[in-house]
């Protein structure tokens, strides 16, 4: 019954939002506290719930001062230069924009956070997105392209989390993975390419930008404060990479000092406070409703029903192939539970049955990350609100335009780690 509940609230969240009849905000409340009432869950529903946003609030945090932090950087023109530069570089070319934009998001991408690539980039990049027309879609598709790659450094979370369910070394199950990783950064560069392309002829060639930005860059991003901006940015993308504190610590602390150092009055504070409320409040809600059908799926036990039924319909002759079948596994399921349900809920249990048939706990460790470029966006997954929101996109259309140009990127991943055998086709 559990099972079977569990499907048809899956399903109804998808086509409730995929067809546009509910918000992503409204899905993400109003399906699973449906169907926890329907289950006879209402003793408990309230507990699971404030469970959910425990687990959200972190990333809740995080996402709210981070984007404050960014904003007020980019009021206080610290990319100014930055946009000035890239400008003069791209000469209002789709083409080079589009490689310009992935080559940004691969170098921020290193620190393993997806929100962190979409605010720089964005910050550098959105005046000249918006001045020429580009397709904010294909924008957000290139960068969910990154996000998901970028999650999968040895520092990122469903690489750690693999790699402890399976009990094995990050390092000796990342390093490996390597060719396949590069083959899928090769695959973005081309995409961003092939947008450009597009983007080129339907614009009719190219659009001289400099003197649109010209003026208005020279009237911001000057003085000591610029330099302060930058070192202050260095430090806390240091702070992240090294994890000196909670994240969200950090983006506290220097939202303030960004606020107090750039816009030193209180009435420019609260101006600023303000202006940026609106897009932070978008995002915000919707990680918290993010939280609920969170905490509903693993409450309720329905995410384990999920889990259960999968591993059912396994037959057992399949055992030679399973290091293949957890890698197709992880591309729809990453993408319908959270990664920590997928990797200690359902990995061990398949690498179980694996280990009968000679693939090694590392293999099944590897074929598990298959699924990452999909992951990315899934609707639990914090971060993609913010880019979908920073965009001003439908979410839902996002969805459907960027998955097809994610389940590429996995079989790209997949194709090549079977050519390179870091986890096998079948064992004898």
């Amino acid at each position: 019954m559990l099972m079977l509940l569990s499907f048809l609230m899956l399903a109804c969240f998808i086509y409730f939002l995929m067809s546009k009849r509910l918000s992503a905000l409204t899905a993400l409340i109003l399906i699973p506290t449906a169907f926890a009432l329907i289950g006879g869950f209402q003793a408990d529903l309230g507990k699971y719930v404030i469970d959910g946003l425990k687990m959200v609030a972190p990333n809740g945090v995080l996402m709210i001062f981070a984007m404050l932090y960014f904003l007020t950087m980019t009021e206080a023109g610290m990319f100014d230069p930055l946009v000035s530069k890239i400008v003069k570089a791209v000469r209002g070319d789709p083409v080079k924009i589009f490689v310009g934009t992935v080559l940004l998001a691969f170098i921020v991408a290193l620190d393993g956070d997806g929100a962190t690539i979409y605010m720089i980039v964005l910050s550098a990049f959105l005046p000249i997105y918006k001045r020429l027309g580009l397709s904010l879609p294909m924008v957000c598709c290139l960068l969910l392209q990154v996000a998901g790659l970028g999650n999968m450094v040895p520092w990122g979370g469903p690489t750690a989390r693999a790699a402890t369910a399976m009990h094995v070394d990050v390092g000796q199950m990342f390093v490996p993975m390597l060719p396949a990783m590069i083959a899928c950064v090769i695959w973005t560069f081309v995409l961003a390419w092939l947008f450009g392309r597009r983007e080129r002829a339907r614009l009719g060639g190219t659009i001289d930008l400099n003197g649109d930005f010209a003026e208005h860059k020279e009237h911001r991003g000057d003085g000591w404060r610029f330099y302060f901006n930058w070192l202050l940015t260095g430090l806390l993308i240091l702070g992240l990479c090294l994890e000196l504190f909670p994240l969200s610590y950090m983006f506290m602390v220097a939202s303030c000092l960004a606020l107090v150092v750039n816009f030193p009055s209180l009435k420019d504070q609260q101006e600023q406070l303000a202006l940026h409320a609106p897009p932070i409040l978008a995002v915000s809600s919707l990680i918290f409703a993010a939280g609920v059908f969170t905490g509903v799926l693993s409450g309720t036990g329905m995410a384990n029903a999920v889990a259960t039924g999968l591993l059912q319909v396994i037959p057992a002759s399949f055992g030679p192939y399973m290091a293949v079948i957890t890698a197709l596994l992880s591309i729809p399921v990453t993408w319908l539970v959270s990664n920590d349900v997928f990797y200690f809920g359902i990995l061990p249990i398949l690498a179980e049955t694996a280990q009968h048939h000679g693939i090694t706990a590392v293999e099944m460790a590897r074929a598990s990350l298959i699924g990452q470029p999909v992951h990315i966006l899934s609707p639990l997954v914090a971060s993609t609100y913010l880019v979908v929101s920073m965009l001003k996109l439908d979410y839902a259309e996002n969805q459907r335009f960027t998955m097809k140009w994610s389940v590429i990127n996995c079989f790209i991943l997949l194709a090549v780690s079977l050519l390179t055998g870091i986890f096998p086709l079948f064992v004898q």
